[in-house]
């Protein structure tokens, strides 16, 4: 099936041998400099919030000093499914080498955390995580239906670059490359209140 939004945007020019990887539901889409000290995460957007996913490596880079690996996810529906694939041939073939799910074959190829970040439920993009063996941090649309600009939905529902720039370094903090400073200097920087109500609260 195809999925077609309702936003009007220019499409990002597809990477160069993309294409069997976007059918598995996932590819890389743009690869980070160099880091220091760990100071990396493998961001990943599906669908209209990609933009904002790659806006949140920008600033990781300019405002705290980390390297992002972006990946899209045109379908984390595939990926699951061939997780559950690979589980079960896996169960079923205990003699031959065991199969690799496409998506940890993909945040396993580069280092640092994970974030997903979609404009769906965060179940569409926490279905994949018994094959993440990394710190994964995923972000949704958990809450009722409302109507208001995107940009204020985004950052009622905590899934624009803001949001997704404080996952990325709460991950590094979880993991020990950063200090948990750092990310309460990110919320203040960013104008968050972490006060704010639950959005499947309200």
């Amino acid at each position: 099936y195809l999925t077609v939004m309702n936003e009007n945007y220019v499409h990002p020019d597809m990477p160069a041998g993309a294409e069997a990887d976007i059918i598995k539901g996932m590819y890389l889409f743009r690869e980070g400099g160099k880091e220091k000290k760990g100071m990396r995460v493998q961001l990943t957007g599906s669908g209209t919030i990609l933009r904002e996913v790659i806006a949140a490596a920008d600033l990781l880079r300019n405002d705290w000093g980390v390297e992002s690996d972006i990946w899209s996810a045109p379908s984390f529906n595939e990926l699951r499914r061939d997780g559950i694939d690979c589980e079960r041939w896996n169960l079923l073939h205990p003699m031959d080498e065991a199969r690799v799910p496409h998506v940890a074959r993909c945040v396993m190829s580069k280092a640092g955390p994970v974030v997903a970040a979609t404009d769906y439920m965060r179940i569409y993009a926490d279905g994949v995580r018994p094959y993440i063996k990394k710190t994964y941090k995923v972000l949704g649309t958990d809450g009722f239906g409302r109507s208001d600009s995107r940009e204020n939905l985004r950052r009622f529902f905590e899934v624009n670059r803001f949001y997704v720039t404080v996952a990325a370094l709460t991950a590094l903090a979880d993991d020990g490359v950063i200090e948990r400073k750092v990310v309460a200097d990110a919320i203040t920087k960013y104008g968050i209140d972490p006060n704010k109500p639950n959005p499947t609260t309200v």
